[in-house]
């Protein structure tokens, strides 16, 4: 729909560190939905490799929008961990 108009189109993207931080982002904030197999998935992971888990996801999510040419670019949102950011580009392929 959005290609109609003579606009970019961004997608943004929450790095998830944590299974509270992707429930807490489901029930407190409107337009978010974190799906529930990315919350097992984070789950699965264990405590110690949420982090990790999460820029796996990211940067997937991130490869996923370039192949299929969904956007224009992204807006990585990694919330108090701006240090990954490299690490997120890195997992999707850039």
């Amino acid at each position: 729909y959005a290609r109609q108009f003579p606009v970019k189109i961004l997608a943004g993207i929450i790095l998830l560190t944590s299974v509270g931080m992707a429930k807490y982002m489901n029930a407190n904030i409107p337009g978010i939905f974190v799906p529930q197999h990315l919350i097992d998935e984070l789950a699965s992971a264990g405590k110690g490799r949420a982090l990790e888990k999460g820029i796996e996801i990211a940067g997937r999510m991130i490869a996923t929008l370039k192949k299929e040419k969904l956007c224009d670019g992204v807006h990585i949102m990694a919330i108090g961990k701006e240090e990954v950011v490299l690490d997120i580009l890195a997992a999707a392929g850039i």
